[in-house]
């Protein structure tokens, strides 16, 4: 058995609906302005170009239902979307077979320190101090794929205090769940626990200490988070 010079970090670990048992995350893959209406409120050209990704730290991941307000930033936006969690992987995944490695779906928030990821687009220069914070993906529990089917369309909508803030349909993304799954491992190798964000619709928009989100789709329930 290896010695480590210091404490193992801990295993990021999701519940599963109905079970004790957990899902380990290994990665985490977020593909940006995957809605046409979303990237036109953005201020982009909403036709399909080839997608693009950034990435979220396993740990960010929050299955606790509070969301604590981030430090140096005052435009924390939400942005609901389904995550798309593997049960194993793979390089050069054919689109037919995509499907073949999901385990599940989560309904879940990239939560955005919009000014901070404002500031770094005007520099040319990486998100993650906007996108990759602590506590930045507040996240349901996973429905097994055994359980809900795959999920291709379907209403998702996110309410803060009750009053409807972003509404879609699964079925607009501009790239379906098995094209993320091929486009991605063309340049990575995929991996059971690997978790995909599926991309946001339009409504994006702050949220502060206090507000109540309340995240729903088609096929997931709902899920609530406290802004803390």
């Amino acid at each position: 058995m290896a010695n480590y010079v210091i404490e193992t970090p801990p295993i990021v670990a999701l519940p599963i609906a109905g079970s004790d048992d957990l899902f380990p995350v290994r990665r985490v893959y977020c593909i940006g302005r995957n809605y046409a209406a979303h990237a036109m409120e953005m201020g982009h050209d909403p036709n399909r170009e080839p997608p693009f990704f950034f990435q979220k730290n396993p740990n960010n991941l929050d299955p606790s239902g509070e969301f604590p307000y981030p430090p140096h930033t005052s435009d924390v936006h939400h942005e609901v979307e389904v995550a798309v969690m593997l049960k194993s992987g793979g390089t050069n995944i054919s689109i037919d077979s995509a499907l073949d490695h999901v385990f599940g779906y989560a309904l879940s928030l990239d939560m955005t320190r919009r000014d901070l990821q404002g500031a770094q687009k005007k520099m040319g220069r990486p998100w993650e101090i906007g996108k990759a914070f602590e506590r930045s993906a507040p996240v349901g529990p996973i429905h097994p794929v055994s359980e809900t089917g795959f999920l291709d369309s379907g209403a998702i909508s996110l309410k803060v205090n009750g009053q409807v803030r972003q509404e879609g349909d699964l079925n607009q993304m501009i790239w379906k769940v098995p094209e993320m799954i091929s486009y991605l491992s063309e340049y990575f190798e995929l991996a059971p626990g690997d978790v995909i964000q599926s991309g946001t619709p339009a409504g994006v928009g702050p949220v502060v200490v206090g507000d109540t989100m309340e995240m729903a789709t088609d096929g997931l329930g709902s899920v609530t988070i406290k802004v803390v």
